[in-house]
């Protein structure tokens, strides 16, 4: 399997020769002397190189053949959340599996709900969210953490279950 390593290069003290060389000991090898990954260094603050870090993504996903299904149950990773006064908590999600829509009860981290509402990137109301889209959904009753697991449910029991338990889990881990 191939994969992309992306090498932060804005930072003054950034050692991107070090850092090249550190790859190999996590058991990598980079694409120039013969391996599988794939280096781009990037800098998203100073807008270098992010075109190349995505022709090297979509490269590596056509010759994987890597492929999400939309017709299963949606699932994905928070990425941010927020609590607005007017509208509640609003969190914004990746779709990484399944076909997300509107009014689907779902289990993020440590919360639930059931979704009131969508928005695309552009801040339009959609119905559904098929893998890979980035969402905003309104409806949880508490924010997510960012990073936090996100998947669909079928009842309101199933999702008061899987969060009790998981909040039971976090305080017995702190």
């Amino acid at each position: 399997a191939r994969r992309i390593a992306s090498i932060k290069m804005d930072k003054k003290k950034a050692k991107r020769k070090k850092v090249k060389k550190e790859i190999p000991k996590h058991e990598l090898v980079q694409e120039n002397i013969g391996g599988d990954v794939v280096v781009v260094p990037v800098s998203a603050k100073e807008k270098k190189n992010l075109d190349k870090l995505e022709e090297a993504i979509l490269l590596v996903a056509e010759m994987e053949d890597l492929k999400a299904n939309p017709n299963t149950i949606a699932s994905g990773v928070v990425i941010e959340s927020k609590i607005d006064k007017g509208q509640g908590v609003i969190a914004s999600i990746l779709v990484q599996r399944g076909t997300l829509k509107n009014g689907d009860l779902l289990v993020a981290g440590t919360t639930y709900g059931r979704i009131k509402k969508m928005n695309n990137d552009k801040g339009r109301t959609v119905l559904e969210a098929l893998p890979s889209y980035v969402v905003e959904i309104f409806g949880l009753n508490v924010a997510p953490l960012a990073g936090d697991l996100f998947n669909v449910v079928m009842t309101e029991k199933q999702a008061r279950d899987i969060t009790e338990y998981r909040m039971r889990k976090s305080k017995e881990n702190k």
